[in-house]
């Protein structure tokens, strides 16, 4: 098996069809050359916590309907919360890349919670960390920033801003709102695959462990150096290693991952990143089970889990939703793709709460974190024409 697995396997769209209306929901997945585009609602699968997954899909596939068949949609970060998933009411054939300018921001970034917050949060996983025998050894800590636009900002004005880099996945899926208020969406660039299934065949790609791009050739060579090097990111990235493999391990006759991390790269980062292939004991297990068996991994919670999720609900001021969660598409063979949700906002009218996350061992460094998650920032930004975001986020607001 190799990564020719996600190569021309995505459902077909239909060539002729109408025109979407403005008023229908968009769900958009796009990587490398593959797009899974989808407009309208036919039915909601009914929401639920990521533990009853497959039982709710596997009862959704088995009545008779028309439409795809498929479901559509993202699962949120936590994992006893509601996921938002549905079968779209169409296909449509690729969404063109468009070249957009940037929305005009009204006002100031406002962090939640600020730079001087997070870092203390920061020192106090660290301190938990550094105890003998500690319950827990990795933590993912989590900032946000809220914006505003002059005008409405459209996910599709977004996702044409942010699909100029090719080593991510872009999308934008629907978020459940309440009656009368806009609608919502999770939009982004993901570089992170956390599971593409067809048939007996599994594919994830973690990527823990990060560095600060430069447009400096030389400096951007040693931040790749260095991070390829450094011992605490690569003690990071093994947590998610060890995590997707046990994950899977129950339900596999071979897994086959690499032996050490290699380097990723998008526009503005490095990761750490390791190919996992697997092949199932049972082609029909589906990828609904695997989902629920992985997510949330290391790379967005931490290890031990349950510690790991005590500790973000205890420390972190603003509830994630559906950032760090898993957005992507289930069909009725079992087949799947899902990306992880980071490097995104939640868009509803003229606001954007964008997301980074750090991962926290018992090496970290309080400065440091924050100087990462300003740097994971930066493709948002960068995407709203804030050509310098450091300043902005780096500091109290």
């Amino acid at each position: 098996m190799n990564d020719s697995l996600m190569q021309g396997a995505w459902p077909e769209a239909a060539s002729m069809l109408p025109e979407p209306t403005a008023e229908a929901p968009l769900f958009l997945l796009r990587q490398a050359d593959q797009q899974m585009h989808a407009r309208g609602c036919r039915a909601p699968l009914p929401a639920g916590a990521l533990a009853t997954l497959a039982e709710r899909v596997a009862t959704f596939f088995a009545q008779q309907r028309g439409g795809p068949g498929l479901l559509v949609g993202a699962v949120p970060f936590e994992p006893r919360a509601d996921d938002a998933l549905y079968q779209p009411e169409r296909l449509l054939p690729a969404l063109p890349v468009q070249s957009q300018v940037a929305p005009a921001l009204a006002g100031v970034l406002t962090a939640e919670p600020s730079a001087q917050d997070y870092a203390a949060a920061v020192a106090d996983a660290v301190s938990v960390m550094r105890t003998p025998n500690p319950a827990l050894h990795k933590v993912v800590l989590a900032r946000s920033l809220v914006a505003h636009t002059q005008q409405a900002l459209s996910p599709e004005m977004l996702l044409a801003r942010l699909g100029t880099d090719p080593s991510v996945a872009t999308y934008a899926v629907p978020l459940p709102v309440d009656v009368g208020q806009a609608p919502a969406w999770l939009v982004g660039a993901t570089p992170e695959l956390l599971l593409c299934k067809r048939g007996a065949q599994v594919l994830s790609h973690p990527l823990a462990g990060s560095a600060r791009r430069s447009a400096d050739p030389a400096a951007d060579e040693r931040a790749a150096q260095a991070l390829l090097a450094s011992a605490k990111d690569h003690d990071e990235h093994r947590h998610v290693v060890e995590a997707i493999v046990d994950g899977l391990s129950p339900w596999c006759s071979h897994i086959e991952a690499q032996p050490r991390p290699v380097l990723h790269a998008t526009a503005s980062m490095w990761h750490l990143g390791t190919r996992i292939h697997a092949t199932l004991k049972d082609a029909a297990t589906s990828a609904a089970t695997l989902l629920a068996e992985l997510h949330p991994t290391p790379a967005v919670c931490g290890t031990p889990r349950l510690e790991a999720l005590q500790r973000i609900r205890a420390l972190e001021p603003v509830p994630r939703g559906f950032y760090a969660g898993a957005v992507g598409w289930l069909d009725a063979q079992g087949d799947g793709d899902w990306y992880v949700a980071i490097r995104c906002a939640r868009l509803q009218g003229t606001q954007l709460r964008l997301y980074a996350g750090a991962g926290i061992v018992a090496d970290s460094q309080p400065d440091a974190e924050v100087a990462e998650t300003a740097a994971k920032f930066a493709a948002l930004l960068n995407a709203l024409g804030v050509q310098d975001p450091l300043p902005l986020i780096e500091v109290s607001a």
